[in-house]
């Protein structure tokens, strides 16, 4: 590659230093964050200026961070012209020692003692066509920015638990499941959106990871296949999680990932999950009937009550779900009664719901002495109307009614019971867009087993003329 790098003039990552000028540097971006913008207290008080930061690789031993500053449209702009995997080219960048004990607090740790600084006016960025790329840059994305054995497995971090609360390490695992992403809003009107992945290895069979915030993490998290991607997660933050009661990692801005990496570790791993193809069906289904992770936007059948029922019966025995969406009213919503009939323990384990007199799930682990950890989540049966009928005892559960309500089980708990009463009226009193999967079952009331995957108020413009025929009925 040295011979790729003379070539074409560029300079190479290792060659770096201080104040060097006129610079060319190609590589490939092996991690980006997101968009900021802060208050310009310099140069025009009053107006917001924007940033975003990548990491670029030329060799195995050499990688940098690279930031960016400058106007809303340039930075914006500037980062929508790349990804994660792509090959680029940086002309004139500004060379800087960096502040190693500030910097890396927050941003990847590179084995450089530089770091590159871009401007609107001097430095430009481009993505490299495919006949300037040489082979060796590319196949550098699937390289870990850590020593192939520096990692935690899943059963390590779950067997020294607490003592690694808050810590930061590295990850090898196969990835389960990959959810759909989920917006929010916090309380200070800040938008943001989180996407959880599940993971597993040899030891564990189901780990959360949580993309919260970072778009760029979330994108990448979007192309993994489940159940056939590997990811080398370094300096990822691990917490126990007090709503779960269990362990949890996050991805942060330090944070890289590498994708099927190339190293024994990861092979092994690899051949371990393409050898267990044939998974445990309760898991695909607890998985499934907690965090319901079909993309909505392919969900575009809508319904009356009375013609989703006529659906059902037509779909009699075939094993397969339908799905549809129905704009209705909640009829009954019993959140202000007995709290347990609403919040249940569940296994961190399997996720199936534990028997609440003896605290044992019966799925997993009928041995009490190998018992794992248990959590809250939301459990609860609604019922659904429209102008045509009622379809009863829907299920509501996990982060599903977490987003449904609006708040999280603990702090669900934490209300009075005249606050649970206004929630409940909040939904009560509106036309709501729900998002249904539908199945025959003997053992339902109605042999009509329906679970919510989405319920948001429902735009009334919209409704109305779903309503009127206008929609895919």
């Amino acid at each position: 590659m040295a011979n790729f790098f003379a070539l074409k003039n560029f300079t190479t990552l290792s060659d770096l230093h201080p104040n060097m000028a006129n610079l060319k540097i190609i590589g490939i971006v092996i991690g980006k964050t997101d968009v900021k913008g802060f208050p310009d207290r310099k140069r025009n008080i009053g107006s917001e200026r924007y940033t975003f930061s990548f990491t670029i690789r030329d060799s195995p031993t050499h990688f940098v961070n690279a930031t960016s500053w400058g106007n809303e449209d340039y930075i914006r702009s500037l980062s929508a012209s790349f990804r994660v995997g792509e090959c680029v080219t940086i002309e004139n960048p500004l060379v800087q020692r960096k502040e190693l004990e500030r910097e890396e607090k927050f941003s990847p740790a590179t084995p450089s003692d530089c770091k590159l600084l871009l401007s609107e006016d001097h430095s430009t960025v481009k993505v490299c066509s495919s006949y300037e790329v040489d082979t060796k840059l590319l196949s550098l994305i699937h390289l870990p920015v850590k020593e192939s054995r520096d990692y935690y497995s899943l059963g390590d971090i779950v067997a020294n638990g607490h003592s690694l609360d808050g810590r930061i390490i590295n990850v090898l695992a196969a990835v389960k499941s990959v959810g759909e992403p989920k917006y929010f809003t916090t309380s200070d009107r800040r938008k943001g959106q989180r996407c959880e992945v599940k993971l597993y290895d040899e030891m564990e069979s189901s780990f959360a990871m949580m993309c919260s915030w970072d778009n760029e993490s979330i994108l990448l998290a979007q192309s993994w296949v489940p159940r056939e991607t590997v990811i080398f997660a370094a300096d990822v933050r691990i917490n126990f999680d007090k709503f779960r009661n269990c362990m949890t990692a996050t991805v942060i801005s330090k944070t890289i990932i590498t994708t099927n990496p190339e190293t024994p570790e990861a092979n092994i791993l690899l051949n371990f999950i393409r050898g267990n193809k044939e998974t445990n069906p309760q898991d695909d289904a607890i998985d499934s009937y907690l965090e319901e992770s079909i993309n909505l936007n392919t969900i575009v059948d809508v319904y009356t009550v009375k013609q989703l029922k006529v659906k059902a019966l037509k779909n009699e025995g075939k094993d397969d779900p339908f799905y549809g969406i129905l704009y209705a009213y909640i009829s009954t919503l019993n959140i202000d009664g007995e709290t347990t009939k609403v919040v249940r323990n569940r296994c961190s384990s399997c996720g199936y719901i534990v028997n609440e007199a003896s605290s044992i799930c019966t799925t997993c682990n009928k041995d009490s002495s190998k018992f794992k950890s248990v959590f809250l989540s939301f459990d609860m049966l609604i019922d659904l109307t429209d102008h045509t009928g009622t379809l009863h005892s829907c299920s509501l559960t996990g982060n599903v009614a977490e987003e449904t309500l609006g708040c999280t089980v603990n702090e669900f708990l934490a209300m009075t019971d005249e606050q649970k009463t206004a929630l409940k009226w909040q939904f009560l009193l509106e036309r709501s867009k729900i998002y249904l999967k539908v199945f025959l079952s003997d053992r339902a009331r109605g042999r009509l087993r329906i679970s919510v995957i989405s319920c948001k108020l429902a735009d009334p413009v919209e409704a109305s003329r779903k309503l009127s025929g206008q929609g895919n009925i």
